[in-house]
């Protein structure tokens, strides 16, 4: 993948395209001419395969632009020997795009995961898979919703603060080793885009956000998550894998001002 290091440009050109159609439309459908500006910007010239085997569901219209659930997965069957070792989850008419990275490994057995995220406009869904000689596979799904990377934020800060990076994770009973294990993970922190304003001064308020997830068990690695700002306030990820033996699921969170929050759960079957 093309490394993108400078966000700033994404935010421009995807931000332009906004800003036309938004003055002839206050709620618009997805429009089309934007995913070729930001594949652009991430992927070059690369090709990028449409399959069925990776798969996005989603609602077609959500009711909140902030919390828009969505279930990413890949068929291993279907997939015919494809192995998708990343993920990338981009949201084409959000002012930055990407909503998160996800590195997988063989322990996530037949790759399902739930979370939510941020629509600043109506947008698509691209979820572009990436095999270990850089080949891409994707899958695109539009979805109606607004509102959710901007506006106003308020509340009292320091509280904020002292109570981010709480960490929820639980392995749903019953477990079966050697069969995949339903995951729950859940980090209070409100994601601050710096996209939003104060509500009383109208300044921009700086960026807040988780950056990263690593869920390793008994010391290998299962998953690692780059989590981006189109996430949405209090991280929420449902996702399987598969215990060779019983014993520890951890996990270390960090966010962009350099904190780090862990956690642990026992796993028995």
């Amino acid at each position: 993948m093309k490394q993108i290091t400078n966000q700033f440009l994404v935010k421009l050109l995807v931000g332009s395209s906004l800003a036309l159609a938004m003055t002839s439309q206050a709620w618009a459908e997805p429009d089309p001419k934007l995913w070729p500006v930001v594949r652009e910007a991430f992927f070059a010239k690369r090709d990028i395969q449409e399959v069925d085997f990776i798969k996005i569901d989603a609602p077609r219209r959500a009711e909140s632009g902030a919390q828009v659930p969505v279930t990413y997965s890949i068929d291993n069957a279907a997939a015919n020997g494809v192995v998708i070792k990343k993920l990338y989850a981009i949201v084409d008419a959000n002012p930055i795009p990407l909503t998160a990275t996800y590195h997988l490994t063989d322990m996530l057995g037949n790759f399902q995961l739930a979370t939510r995220i941020r629509f600043e406009t109506d947008a698509f869904v691209h979820l572009v898979g990436e095999t270990a000689d850089g080949k891409l596979y994707g899958a695109t799904r539009a979805i109606r919703a607004a509102g959710g990377c901007g506006g106003t934020v308020d509340g009292d800060d320091a509280a904020i603060r002292a109570s981010a990076g709480k960490i929820k994770l639980r392995v749903e009973d019953p477990v079966k080793i050697g069969s995949a294990a339903s995951t729950i993970f859940n980090i209070k922190h409100p994601m601050r885009t710096g996209l939003q304003r104060d509500l009383v001064s109208q300044g921009y308020v700086p960026a807040f956000y988780i950056n990263k997830a690593a869920f390793t068990y008994n010391g290998k690695p299962v998953m690692t998550i780059d989590v981006g700002v189109g996430t949405s306030e209090d991280p929420y990820f449902k996702f399987n894998f598969v215990p060779d033996a019983p014993g520890k699921l951890d996990v270390t969170a960090t966010d962009n001002e350099g904190k780090a929050f862990t956690h642990e759960v026992e796993v028995k079957s």
